[in-house]
């Protein structure tokens, strides 16, 4: 809208008391070399807020309710939903499971238990076998995916996490000769590429947990499958503990930072095959944290194996470093 009187002419003083620039950047510098006076709480303050939640497969002996109740009270803001509660326990880790019962209501139901209480429900577990060798088997494991796939779209959840999987010898565990061997490749990729018109459908992302182990045994290896299925229904979920035998933190960001839809927090001793909690292994929090805050600082950090006895220690570690 034109102004019916004329804007007044710009004022000659401020030219006239304009500061000569050698004081001018003499005082910015000043200015900056104070920022580095600030207290670490101030300093701390000034970086941007880092989300946590907590993967509910670790808490088992808990109800839904129970268990946001837990989240809440510890001030999470997520979690990494599994169906491993006493009141919904259909998951089993590298198995397809029969989820039939997880009817729409079913899904509203568990989905109210978190989100009434302010938790964002991050992802679905799902960890079935993407390169069983058994074609029969390995049809079960892709329509559990599917049943997933559809369950998550029910309850508004846009990401589902897995490993490639392993074979595992029941009494014996991970047959690493057969869940290395150069077959499982071809499988793994093709499992992966028949899912992707069903991640289209449900508006889902496949999120690949890596494992030093299995067949993505390390950062490389996790860049070259992304490189080769090359779409974005297909992401990462990075766990610096399950690749720390192979790779250093740098190292797997700079592979996989591009790819990185999902962080985890736990730990692990060097040489160990076991995980632990954060704070018990060698996993240095710090980097990784600062690395995090660098490459993917809107994802949330998600602990796990942790229980109800051990969650507080581990996010108490977690914390500190934020």
């Amino acid at each position: 809208m034109k102004s019916d009187s004329a804007s007044p002419a710009p004022s000659s003083s401020f030219h006239a008391a304009a500061v000569p620039r050698r004081e001018f950047l003499r005082a910015v510098s000043a200015s900056v070399g104070s920022l580095a006076l600030l207290t670490p709480e101030l300093r701390a303050a000034s970086k941007p807020a880092m989300k946590l939640g907590l993967a509910t497969n670790g808490f088992n002996s808990l109800t839904n309710d129970e268990m946001a109740q837990l989240a809440a009270d510890a001030k999470l803001d997520c979690v990494q939903l599994f169906f491993t509660q006493k009141d919904s326990n259909y998951w089993r880790y590298n198995k397809p499971v029969d989820v039939s019962a997880v009817t729409e209501a079913e899904c509203r139901r568990i989905a109210k238990a978190y989100r009434s209480r302010g938790l964002e429900i991050q992802a679905l577990g799902v960890y079935a076998n993407l390169i069983e060798p058994d074609e029969a088997e390995r049809e079960k494991n892709f329509q559990y995916f599917a049943d997933m796939m559809r369950i998550a779209q029910t309850m508004n959840v846009r990401l589902l996490l897995s490993e490639c999987g392993s074979i595992i010898v029941p009494g014996k565990g991970r047959d690493l000769s057969a869940s290395l061997d150069e077959r499982a490749w071809p499988r793994l990729v093709e499992m992966t590429r028949r899912l992707i018109p069903l991640a289209e459908k449900h508006n889902v992302t496949l999120a690949i947990e890596s494992y030093f182990q299995d067949l993505l045994g390390s950062a490389t290896a996790v860049r070259y499958f992304m490189e080769e299925i090359n779409h974005p229904r297909v992401r990462a979920l990075l766990d610096p503990a399950n690749l720390l035998p192979h790779n250093t933190v740098e190292e797997m960001f700079n592979a996989l930072a591009p790819y990185i839809v999902a962080l985890h927090a736990k730990d692990r001793k060097l040489h160990i095959t076991a995980g632990v909690a954060a704070g018990k292994g060698d996993l240095d929090y710090r980097k990784y944290i600062a690395l995090a805050r660098k490459h993917c600082p809107n994802l949330p950090l998600v602990l796990e194996y942790v229980s109800p006895q051990s969650y507080q220690a581990a996010l108490a570690h977690v914390r500190s470093f934020l």
